[in-house]
Formats: C-alpha cells, sequence, structure tokens
C-alpha cells in the first residue's frame, strides 16, 4: 500500500469522496461527522484508485504542458464572446427540451468544458468560443439534460440523443480537444 498525502475538506455532506485536482492534489471530502480515523481508512482502501488517477492526471499535465498559450486578453475576449453567444442558445434549447436553468456564469476552465450544479446554475468554459458551434451546442445540450439526469446514466444519454442525435461523434471529437492554458 502506497502513502498518500492528502487534503481533508468536511462540509454537509451525506458521503465521502476523492478528488483529483489538475495539480495531483488529492482532496477529500467528507461530512463533518466523519473521523479522521474512518477518513484515514476510506483513503487507504482507495489508495490503489487514487494512484492509478494520480497516474492518469500526471500524464494529462504532461500532455497538456505545450498548451500554455492564451493570454489575459483573448481569455477576456473569449469570455466576453461567450457572454453575447452561450446564453441565448441555452434560453433556445431549454425551452425546446422543456428544462429550465440558473444562472449562467462563463469562465476560464482547466478541466471542463461545462457543468451543472444541483440548483441548476451552468458553467460554461470560455474556450468553446475556438470550438465548431455544433460542438458548443453539443455541450450546452448535454449540461441542460442534466437538468433531468444528474449522472451519466443510459436514460441520460438517451435524453442526450434526442435533441444531438450524433453526440457520440461530436463528444469524441470535443475529447480531442485541449483546453489551453493562460500564460501567467
Amino acid at each position: 500500500m502506497i502513502q498518500v498525502n492528502y487534503e481533508i475538506i468536511k462540509s454537509h455532506r451525506k458521503t465521502i469522496a476523492i478528488q483529483i485536482r489538475p495539480d495531483c492534489r488529492v482532496v477529500v471530502r467528507a461530512p463533518y461527522r466523519m473521523s479522521k480515523a474512518a477518513i484515514k481508512g476510506f483513503v487507504n482502501e482507495k489508495s490503489s484508485w487514487i494512484e492509478k488517477h494520480l497516474e492518469k492526471m500526471r500524464a494529462l499535465k504532461e500532455e497538456h504542458s505545450d498548451c500554455i498559450d492564451l493570454s489575459e486578453k483573448e481569455v477576456r475576449r473569449l469570455a466576453d464572446e461567450a457572454l453575447k453567444s452561450i446564453p441565448p442558445r441555452v434560453k433556445e434549447y431549454a425551452e425546446r427540451m422543456g428544462v429550465t436553468y440558473g444562472r449562467i456564469t462563463i469562465r476560464n476552465q482547466r478541466t471542463r468544458w461545462g457543468s451543472c450544479s444541483s440548483k441548476g446554475n451552468l458553467n460554461f468554459n470560455c474556450q468553446l468560443m475556438l470550438l465548431p458551434a455544433e460542438i458548443r451546442d453539443y455541450v450546452i445540450v448535454h449540461e441542460l439534460c442534466h437538468r433531468r439526469e444528474m449522472n451519466h446514466s443510459v436514460s441520460f444519454w438517451t435524453e442526450v440523443e434526442k435533441y444531438c442525435p450524433d453526440y457520440r461523434e461530436l463528444r469524441k471529437k470535443l475529447k480531442q480537444v485541449k483546453i489551453r492554458q493562460e500564460i501567467s
């Protein structure tokens, strides 16, 4: 068994979870009531999973080491463009799909193209503006489908397919795109 260094974040959650951050830090999210001994036992039990995912993250970091090529000005321009372009498309698809959503936020994220919170708030990566419109639409549909299914079950993908029949191909293309990082 390997020795794993990790950070603990306690909150009002009911379950324990392990997160491998892009900087290869291991974060354990646990309920307030969980003891340090129970957390340590869980981490030890999951040590091979942690090591496997740390290796994947290190490989991903290495693969993306050449992607630092967006200036702060370019990121701002992309974010402004995304704020004008993405919300109207979200509104259009949400009406077509019969779902509601909360706030829309545009960010320059390092690991995600989009996300949907349990409250229905949507986040989109400003770098979507560097991609073809059909891929942006796929990401929008994907996140809006989480308003019906907060998982990636078969019924979730069936829902995605209703509004984006070629989602498999678009998803494959999206996975091949490297997210760029801002020059510090």
